[in-house]
């Protein structure tokens, strides 16, 4: 008989990186990915950083097939609240048998280091699947995995605002300025991902009102 496979959550955050990461493991085989981990910032209902509806996030994960473990946090979290409640959602996991957590993080270190330090002595293990791929290289596999994303949040000091609501696709790539992560990972945007390899049907949205809050540019994606 062939042995259960470890039980892994998802760490969530609505976008590619997390979701491409989904897409990696379930190619694998290696893990039963039985949940998602995702903060939700309780002031707005919507994904923390990302700025993502609460509703869109259960689309996401009804048609990815995942359950969602929701972590609510206030707006403004202190990190001793956040790293509180992310530690009682970690001890929830292992109690149900869960063994690893994946994590869509591509090359900085000092996260990665973050989160195998707080992961440390719980009998959870990080797992990272996308780790120091190349990011042009990265952006272009994801477009052409068939996951049609959306620019949810950039960052104004490294884009203009419209940006926010734009498609991830290779125009966009294109149009990034110089200096601006391919994916994103320095902080440049946040993405939400409405279709693709990971999910059993595209969700139709529209790019709502576009809002601009403590230095941040938010698209509003609104489900048809």
């Amino acid at each position: 008989m062939t042995p259960p496979r470890p039980k892994a959550l998802i760490s969530w955050s609505s976008g590619k990186d997390s979701a491409f990461s989904l897409h990696e493991i379930r190619r694998s085989g290696e893990f039963d990915v039985v949940g998602a981990l995702t903060t939700i910032t309780e002031s707005f209902g919507r994904v923390s950083i990302h700025g993502v509806r609460q509703e869109m996030l259960h689309a996401q994960l009804k048609a990815a097939g995942l359950p969602p473990r929701i972590v609510p946090i206030p707006y403004p979290c202190p990190n001793e609240v956040y790293e509180a409640r992310m530690g009682e959602a970690v001890a929830e996991a292992k109690q149900d048998g869960i063994t690893h957590i994946i994590f869509g993080d591509l090359f900085l270190a000092d996260i990665k280091a973050y989160r195998e330090q707080k992961l440390r002595g719980t009998g959870i293990t990080p797992v990272f699947p996308l780790w120091e791929r190349p990011t042009p290289e990265l952006a272009q596999a994801m477009i052409a995995s068939g996951f049609e994303t959306y620019l949810a949040t950039v960052d104004l000091k490294k884009l203009p605002a419209e940006f926010a609501g734009r498609k991830f696709d290779r125009q966009l790539l294109a149009d990034l300025p110089g200096g601006v992560d391919p994916c994103g990972e320095n902080g440049e945007f946040h993405t939400c991902v409405v279709a693709g390899p990971i999910f059993s049907r595209r969700l139709s949205v529209t790019t709502g009102v576009r809002v601009e809050r403590d230095g941040y540019a938010y698209c509003d994606l609104v489900l048809e």
